[in-house]
């Protein structure tokens, strides 16, 4: 009965997105009031019934109930509850699903809490959010069905793949689709805005919030996704720009420049066609994501490896959505006005150059991750990796940083150059001196050294708007900006020392044989087996000594039955100074044991400065709400 609960709230959900849709066009065409007061009670309830659908879901998964097809094929009796609750999402129906889910709830949001725009654009917001979800309702519905079931129930199910069956499953593929649809929903306020030409401040100061939020969780996802894979997958590394990490770095890279740009609008007034159209952007690449992790075309631990038709249905989806907004964009991009202008030299100039840039690195990592697909259209067979990426990238990346340390130090509208090089002093200093130690003491490669120096002066540049305020007073999205770009340098510093301190050893060792890998002595104490809730596993104990300090490790090499794979479960140590990583191989005929060890100095700063960069934006969205509310309370008693 549970499926059957939630096919049903799902068929509702995709009647009240279209009854929503053609409700909004009816007000916007006729004026009409009826229409246009029906519109915010349907995005509400439409909001209830998609997170109906996928309480049901997980409530069959939870229950193990193997009469739904969808569940016998990504689930176990046996299996852990946590797996059973985040295996709803572990799949592509049900991740689907997910996403149409948070799509509809921030529908109902936009519909319960936005009072700033007029009515006429919100109309038009809602219905292009209606839009966007009934073609998605229509997808589930009509290929993707996440409650069909079966005749003959099996008794136990084929199992979750268990390179998913970590905690990482319940935390990073719901950050990333509520990223996802944050985009969404600023899209939709960008084609409310210009279907009513009311593109200016009060829309983006409207949009802001949820592009703040959607960058947010974008940072959150991303950053807890290396992790997890860094971990997981046992090879050592963080970033292998896969193209499905490419899916989500995307819209990140396009979000990240729609962020700064609607800041600008939203306070002084220009960029406008910029912010319409990175907000199309934006969306592009989430769908384009979307796609090419769901339509079968790509192999990866993190694709869901579908069928082509289902494919063509998410690419007529993008072509429909993308398509229609840039005509839109095109037809009415003439009657945006220009806003205030600006010198070059000038805060909103610095945003400009930061948006090409990240416009640039967007380039390169779509044109990377699209080039090998179209090549093998051809019957061509090629492969774009992290050599292209890091040499391309690496150096835009580069500029981009100077441009960080520079923008916030600018002045709004106009600024002296000679003034910005003098408040520029001290991160030029801190760069120069990180530079000359790291070369006389620990010389790295020429990108580490250009990007911990930067780095160094992107810290000190960060920090330098608090220099002579009242820390106490200071605006809280003045400090999530100073967090955020601290970050972006913390993220920096560990990224560099991974590239040019990473020691690695490979080396078939005896029970008691000691290995150095950096400034560790690791021996091999002994192999057992072990079982765990639905694996078994050979467990090596590696003792790492570091001085008079001996740590213990306990890499494992698993096999799941359910379904039958081998994987490595890596054990790491971390210490403030980096991490000690270690994999177990398997056995040769000599009975040695393959070590895969590494010593990664500083590793642990990626991560840091990824929580960094988010927490700065979740201060930035709780300050700039803090001071709208303060606005509205005094308009509201004045």
């Amino acid at each position: 009965m549970t499926a059957e609960i939630g096919l049903a709230a799902l068929w509702l959900a995709a009647a009240l997105a279209a009854l929503q849709l053609v409700m909004a066009a009816l007000g916007l065409a006729r004026g009409q009031p009826e229409p246009v007061a029906a519109v915010r009670p349907i995005a509400i309830v439409q909001g209830a019934l998609a997170a109906i659908t996928m309480i049901a879901l997980i409530a069959l998964f939870l229950a193990s109930d193997m009469s739904v097809k969808l569940v016998v094929e990504n689930s176990h009796s046996a299996k852990p509850w946590i797996y059973k609750f985040a295996g709803a999402w572990g799949n592509h129906e049900g991740s689907m699903l997910l996403w149409v889910t948070i799509l509809g709830l921030a529908g109902g949001a936009v519909a319960i809490l936005e009072r700033r725009l007029p009515e006429r654009t919100l109309i038009a917001t809602l219905g292009a959010q209606a839009g966007i979800a009934l073609g998605f309702y229509a997808f589930l519905l009509f290929a993707s069905n996440p409650f069909a079931r079966i005749s003959h129930a099996p008794p136990n199910g084929l199992g979750l793949n268990p390179l998913l069956q970590d905690p990482g499953l319940a935390f990073h593929p719901p950050t990333l689709y509520i990223g996802y649809v944050g985009i969404s929903v600023a899209f939709s306020f960008a084609v409310g805005a210009l279907i009513t030409r009311d593109v200016g401040p009060a829309f983006a100061r409207a949009m802001r919030p949820w592009v703040l939020a959607s960058w947010v969780f974008l940072t959150l996802g991303i950053t807890a996704g290396s992790y997890w894979a860094y971990y997981e997958l046992g090879w050592g590394g963080w970033w292998f720009w896969d193209p499905v990490e490419n899916a989500s770095l995307m819209p990140w890279l396009a979000a990240t420049a729609l962020l700064h740009s609607v800041t600008v609008l939203a306070t002084r007034d220009g960029l406008r066609a910029w912010t319409v159209m990175l907000a199309v952007v934006a969306f592009s690449m989430s769908m384009i994501g979307t796609f090419l992790v769901r339509s079968g075309i790509l192999t990866s631990v993190h694709a869901f490896a579908v069928d082509p038709e289902r494919g063509a249905f998410i690419l007529a989806l993008l072509l429909i959505y993308i398509g229609g907004a840039l005509a839109l964009f095109a037809a009415r991009i003439g009657t945006v006005r220009a806003g205030n202008t600006f010198e070059f030299v000038s805060r909103e100039g610095g945003l400009v150059i930061n948006n090409l840039l990240l416009s640039v690195i967007l380039g390169i990592v779509l044109i990377g991750t699209l080039y090998p697909l179209v090549a093998a259209s051809f019957g061509v067979q090629l492969s774009v990796g992290p050599p292209f990426f890091n040499k391309a990238a690496g150096p835009i990346a580069l500029a981009l940083v100077v441009a960080m340390a520079v923008g916030p130090l600018l002045r709004w509208r106009r600024d002296d150059a000679g003034a910005l090089l003098d408040r520029l002093i001290w991160p030029i200093a801190a760069t120069g001196f990180t530079g000359a130690a790291l070369v006389v003491l620990a010389p790295p490669g020429v990108l580490p050294l250009l990007g911990i120096s930067l780095a160094a002066g992107l810290a000190v540049a960060s920090i330098l708007p608090l220099i002579g305020r009242n820390l106490l007073r200071t605006p809280l999205f003045t400090w999530g900006m100073v967090v955020a770009h601290l970050g972006i340098a913390v993220s920096l510093v560990g990224m560099a020392c991974d590239s040019a301190y990473t020691a690695e050893t490979l080396i078939a060792a005896r029970v008691g044989q000691p290995v150095r890998v950096g400034p560790y002595v690791v021996r091999l104490a002994g192999i057992k087996p072990v079982v765990g809730d639905n694996w078994s596993a050979l467990e090596a104990r590696l003792t790492a000594t570091r001085d008079d300090d001996t740590i213990v490790l306990r890499p494992q090499s698993r096999f799941f039955t359910d379904p039958v794979t081998a994987t490595s479960e890596s054990a790491i140590a971390t210490e403030w100074d980096g991490q000690l990583y270690t994999v177990l191989g398997q056995a040769d005929e000599q009975g040695r044991w393959q070590l895969r060890l590494w010593w990664k100095p500083f590793v642990t700063l990626i991560w840091l400065g990824g929580v960094l960069i988010a927490l700065g934006g979740a201060l930035s969205l709780i300050g700039r709400w803090r001071r709208e509310r303060r606005v509205v309370v005094q308009e509201r008693y004045a």
